[in-house]
């Protein structure tokens, strides 16, 4: 009866992940000096020292572990691997992206190609640089690796990404890396296939490089 004369309640929006007190639209703030002198050696130029988290994206992982990735408004996003759970004990990575470029994949025959020749290779150059793949099978052929990834927006949109990805490694100084993610991402709207090739950079997050806004 209530429920004639009130209306029916609005199912929840479904809620997006949190971890180390990151959320869909809180913020966090980088260390300034550390970045400053480490900017240098990057590919990124200019990076926010204030960022917003504007999506949140989740994966599974074949290996029973979960990615996670904040999305900011500074083209970027933080990456957090969780292993063997999903509380902050089970953090065993942290890294600050930026996105580099995003190539549209307009037929099937570049998709494939995309597929078998471009994401994982030995080696791959970008910017003068010379990155060493990361993910190497036992064989001959390093497939990329692929997770399905859910997406949370601040407006309440959830949409899924299939992502096929290839992480490669250049050293920096003081033993430490600047990372290159390439990536081929589909996502299916409708009957279509919405194709593009994703190439990022990035660098390892310590606790104290970075400080969560509450």
């Amino acid at each position: 009866m209530f429920s004639k004369l009130f209306g029916k309640k609005a199912p929840e929006k479904p809620k997006a992940p949190e971890m180390m007190g990151l959320y869909l639209g809180g913020s966090f703030e980088l260390d300034d000096l550390k970045l400053s002198l480490l900017e240098k050696e990057l590919t990124i130029d200019g990076a926010a020292r204030s960022q917003l988290i504007q999506a949140v994206g989740k994966a599974p992982l074949d290996s029973g572990g979960e990615l996670l990735r904040f999305y900011t408004d500074d083209d970027a996003f933080l990456q957090v691997v969780l292993d063997g759970g999903n509380t902050e004990n089970h953090i065993s990575d942290v890294k600050l992206w930026h996105f580099y470029d995003t190539r549209t994949i307009g037929s099937d025959a570049q998709w494939r190609d995309c597929l078998d020749n471009q994401i994982s290779q030995p080696t791959y150059s970008l910017n003068g640089h010379t990155y060493t793949r990361v993910w190497d099978a036992v064989g001959e052929v390093s497939p990329p690796v692929a997770v399905t990834e859910t997406t949370y927006e601040e407006d309440g949109d959830v949409s899924t990404t299939d992502q096929f990805m290839m992480l490669y490694e250049r050293p920096l100084e003081n033993d430490r890396t600047e990372s290159l993610l390439i990536v081929g991402e589909e996502k299916i709207i409708g009957n279509n296939a919405d194709r593009c090739l994703v190439i990022s950079t990035g660098f390892d997050i310590q606790p104290a490089d970075i400080r969560i806004n509450g």
